[in-house]
């Protein structure tokens, strides 16, 4: 039987829950683990959606205590809990590893600024082939990929460093962590370019078949990477579109109507941590 929201969001329920203090119970067909990929996207989908039904429910009611004497965002914290403490040990693990990662490609990239294809003029310093098209190509992509991994390690460093509070896993630590998955990406894919553009310059050739075949090889750890990490970036998207397509500004259908009553409010303040 559907319930109009805004009767239902003025009920309490027979042990003393209102419809926000139901945001903490563990829904099976809201978001579920196959549809995410990873408890920190998880645990924000759950925030997301705590933000929403408060919106809808009335202010006296955010502060009411159910017969355990929590409020909403007390039992919501108790309810989450275990899944805070996967969240927290998944960033870190991801964080440190991308970090690895992205310090070995800065090595790299920092170390080719100073072996450049060629080598240097012996009386003049200036790199032999500086007047080739694809020297320009390699420092570019040299330069960028120092700075996307430098960039990249920076963020996952703050992730590192974060207090990991409930309200950080909202939008704060999903989105340093996309961000630092887009540099290290970024940094991959202009250190292939520029091996690329090394191993044209050391054999050049004049056919266009020789470029594309070191090109299309050089590409191919972007390829193995992108396929590997892209699916963080639907995980995101799917939180908020899970999040726009649920009809509960006019029904919940999921709540029992009988399970709801009338009762004297009693309220505390609360705040998440």
């Amino acid at each position: 039987m559907d319930v109009p929201m805004r009767r239902l969001a003025r009920k309490i329920d027979s042990d003393g829950n209102s419809i926000l203090h139901t945001v903490g119970r563990k829904r099976k067909d809201f978001v579920s683990d196959e549809k995410m990929e990873g408890p920190a996207f998880l645990l924000q989908a759950e925030l997301l959606w705590f933000e929403r039904v408060k919106e809808v429910t009335p202010s006296h009611f955010l502060n009411h205590q159910n017969n355990m004497k929590l409020t909403a965002e007390g039992y919501f914290i108790t309810a989450n809990s275990e899944l805070r403490n996967l969240a927290k040990e998944w960033l870190k693990t991801t964080a440190e590893g991308c970090s690895v990662v992205a310090v070995l490609i800065a090595t790299v990239a920092f170390a080719a600024a100073y072996t450049v294809p060629g080598g240097p003029n012996q009386s003049t310093g200036v790199p032999v082939l500086v007047n080739k098209p694809f020297f320009v190509v390699f420092t570019v992509t040299d330069v960028l990929s120092l700075t996307f991994a430098l960039t990249s390690v920076v963020t996952f460093l703050s992730i590192l460093t974060s207090p990991f509070r409930f309200k950080d896993f909202k939008h704060t630590l999903p989105n340093k962590l996309l961000v630092g998955f887009t540099f290290l990406f970024l940094s991959v894919a202009m250190m292939m370019v520029a091996f690329g553009a090394t191993i044209i310059l050391m054999i050049y050739s004049k056919e266009s078949w020789t470029k594309i075949t070191l090109y299309a090889v050089s590409f191919i750890p972007v390829g193995i990477f992108a396929l590997s990490y892209f699916p963080f970036y639907p995980s995101l998207l799917k939180t908020y579109n899970l999040l726009q397509k649920i009809p509960f500004i006019k029904h919940i259908p999921a709540i029992p109507w009988n399970s709801f009553k009338c009762c004297r409010v009693e309220t505390t303040d609360t705040h998440f941590p």
